[in-house]
């Protein structure tokens, strides 16, 4: 059993920074893939980023692609998603996942273990 707990998210302006967190209990988190996803206001949650059990595998959406960064730190049990140039449209609850994944790891579905989620807003 993996717990995941969200943190970091707040009210930020256009063009700034987050980072998010994402503490996980459990000396199995190690071989969970990490994922990164978010929900807006009346729309479906979408994938935004994603990384292998090792770490050196990453995988983005395209609208976040350059701007965002996802990493893990396996010691520490703690993932994160570093989010540079913010825009408005990236206003959402942030949720991180987890699960035993090797393909398809933008699939809400592969994923076992979910946090809380964290808001994070952008103002234009």
């Amino acid at each position: 059993q993996v717990q995941l707990v969200e943190s970091g998210g707040g009210l930020v302006q256009a063009g700034g920074s987050l980072r998010l967190s994402c503490a996980a209990s459990g000396r199995t988190f190690r071989r969970y893939a990490l994922g990164w996803f978010r929900q807006a206001p009346a729309k479906e949650r979408e994938f935004v980023a994603a990384i292998s059990w090792s770490g050196d595998s990453t995988y983005y959406a395209d609208s976040v692609k350059g701007r965002f960064t996802i990493s893990r730190d396996n010691a520490k049990n703690t993932g994160y998603l570093q989010m540079n140039s913010l825009k408005a449209e990236d206003t959402a609850v942030y949720y991180c996942a987890g699960g035993l994944i090797y393909s398809d790891y933008g699939g809400l579905r592969q994923y076992d273990y979910w946090g809380q989620g964290t808001h994070v807003t952008v103002s234009s």
